[in-house]
């Protein structure tokens, strides 16, 4: 009987530890999204680590307007940035509320999850569209910068 209770303390342990890992990634990308380089609104951090290649390749003037065609579209969903908040508030909440429910938590990640995927949508509609209005050469030029984007991650890695 004490090996089983010792089983489940440990397991709730380990519960609480990925929460409290989770939450820790959670809050530092979120600050580096919002903070990551905020100019004239624009977050061209925020499409670096959405885009990775496909972001850097991208001209300054490009990644500009895009992140304004995300935001104008995120606006249209009725999407905002409070609705993040609340939901990182809320899974703070769950985090301390005694019993801990490791359902709700998970149901809450999901739901970040999910609407994140959904930002990230977005952003790959809105670099298609954009890209699908450049001239043929535009995205020739493009398409060069993203060859050597791919080379200089390859050669990272080698290194």
């Amino acid at each position: 009987m004490a090996a089983a209770r010792g089983g489940g303390w440990l397991r709730l342990l380990l519960v609480v530890s990925l929460a409290l890992n989770l939450l820790v990634a959670g809050v530092a990308a979120g600050w580096w999204l919002r903070h990551g380089g905020a100019a004239h609104g624009h977050h061209p951090a925020r499409l670096e680590m959405a885009g990775g290649p496909l972001s850097r390749a991208l001209t300054e003037a490009d990644r500009r307007e895009i992140g304004r065609a995300m935001r104008e579209a995120m606006r249209a969903q009725g999407g905002s940035r409070g609705a993040m908040h609340e939901s990182m508030a809320a899974l703070l909440a769950d985090l301390r509320a005694e019993p801990f429910d490791a359902g709700r938590v998970t149901a809450r990640l999901a739901a970040q999850r999910s609407a994140f995927a959904a930002r990230f949508e977005l952003g790959q509609a809105a670099l298609v569209a954009h890209l699908a209005a450049m001239s043929p050469a535009g995205r020739a030029a493009y398409a060069d910068r993203l060859e050597a984007e791919i080379a200089a991650y390859r050669q990272r890695r080698r290194d």
